[in-house]
């Protein structure tokens, strides 16, 4: 997930730099998007990760 968020950022970097304004805009869009599910998925996996019992 936080590689297509690398990704898209990417994508939007390059189509800003070359004028593409509209594609800029939607893989930012898109970034911001993986990352915030990313960033949850995240938070869940650390407070319902596997507990080991003893």
């Amino acid at each position: 997930m936080l590689r297509w968020t690398l990704t898209f950022l990417v994508i939007a970097l390059i189509a800003g730099a070359l004028g593409f304004g509209g594609v800029a805009g939607a893989a930012t869009d898109f970034a911001r998007i993986c990352f915030f599910v990313f960033l949850v998925l995240f938070v869940l996996g650390l407070l319902f990760g596997r507990r080991r019992e003893t």
